[in-house]
């Protein structure tokens, strides 16, 4: 697979870290016209190397720092684990360099005020990846909501976890590397509540932690001024259904399953018919089309954070990951 080059007005992408979040995202931007990867960076130079090799990127860097002051890159998209996302994310921001940054965007609500700080005294674009919120048939969800076909929203329901026997030094388990199922999973539960919401007054939680402190399975309930609630969980003990419902005074929209980013969902009104909405077939690649195409509009027009995503959205789901972990005992070592 071989990325077009040429200096036609395509947006220029840099990658940091080889892992298998950042190669999908590659995949994804090898099929879009308008941008080209032209460089990644990695700890190691044999890992650069191999990546650049496999997706025929031309400069690979040794080193983070390297992909940062390379002048060529217009965007770097951060892939690492999110307990490295505050040191790489500063340096790109650093170097001059716009980014689209994982989530959880970091360890902290005191990490990511100061990366958008930095990104705000340099005056760089910072998104965080949460493609939930650019996702069309979200949009489209969220579009509705707003317009009061369900009428006010009462309550919000969402699960996403998963199954497995996961080895010591993997990230969901690893606290060195931020490990546990909230900041991985419970993020966007967290998320697409405050999407519908906005930020919560009250967090109530409760989990089961490992013997290393990570939370291997969290339950949430945020409320909200006026009685609105939300019920949250995310786990790594067994597989959900990864489904989602939102409630409103004259009805309802469910999302069978994959709330994060939707193939369905169907709006139950008082009197009608249910509706299927379904996501277009037209989005290409693995659903982070729609993710980098927001990065590279707000790019051309000069603006330096996302209406879809913007940062204060960011922050603010930041403070209730942190109320959370505070409640159940998570602490990790560089937050």
């Amino acid at each position: 697979m071989t990325a077009k080059r040429g200096r036609d007005g395509r947006v220029r992408w840099g990658v940091l870290a080889t892992g298998g979040i950042a190669a999908a995202f590659t995949a994804d931007l090898l099929t879009m016209p308008d941008a080209e990867v032209v460089a990644v960076g990695s700890r190691t130079p044999q890992a650069a190397r191999a990546f650049a090799d496999r997706f025929g990127i031309p400069r690979a860097h040794g080193s983070w720092a390297a992909l940062a002051a390379d002048e060529e890159v217009d965007v770097v998209y951060v892939a690492t684990p999110h307990s490295a996302h505050r040191e790489a994310a500063g340096l790109c921001l650093e170097g001059g360099r716009a980014v689209l940054c994982e989530k959880a965007f970091t360890l902290d609500s005191r990490q990511a005020v100061e990366l958008v700080d930095l990104a705000r005294e340099r005056g760089l674009f910072l998104m965080e990846a949460m493609w939930t919120y650019v996702h069309p048939l979200v949009r489209r969800l969220v579009g509705l909501v707003r317009d009061g076909a369900i009428g006010t929203v009462r309550a919000v329901q969402a699960d996403f976890a998963l199954g497995g026997e996961f080895p010591p030094r993997h990230r969901l388990v690893d606290p060195a590397q931020g490990g546990g199922a909230l900041l991985d999973l419970g993020v966007y539960p967290v998320s697409f509540a405050h999407l519908l919401l906005g930020e919560p007054s009250g967090v109530r939680a409760t989990a089961l932690l490992s013997d290393r402190g990570v939370d291997l399975q969290t339950g949430m309930l945020l409320s909200w001024e006026g009685g609105a609630h939300a019920l949250l969980h995310c786990g790594v003990t067994g597989a959900s259904g990864t489904g989602a419902t939102v409630v409103g005074s004259h009805g309802r929209v469910e999302i069978p399953r994959g709330f994060h980013a939707p193939e369905s969902f169907v709006l139950h009104r008082a009197g009608a018919e249910p509706s299927e909405f379904l996501a277009s077939a037209e989005e290409g690649g693995t659903g982070y089309v729609p993710e980098a195409a927001e990065v590279m509009r707000c790019l051309r027009a000069g603006e330096k954070e996302s209406p879809l995503v913007p940062l204060e959205g960011t922050l603010a789901v930041m403070r209730t990951l942190d109320r959370v972990r505070e409640q159940v005992g998570v602490r990790y070592e560089r937050a």
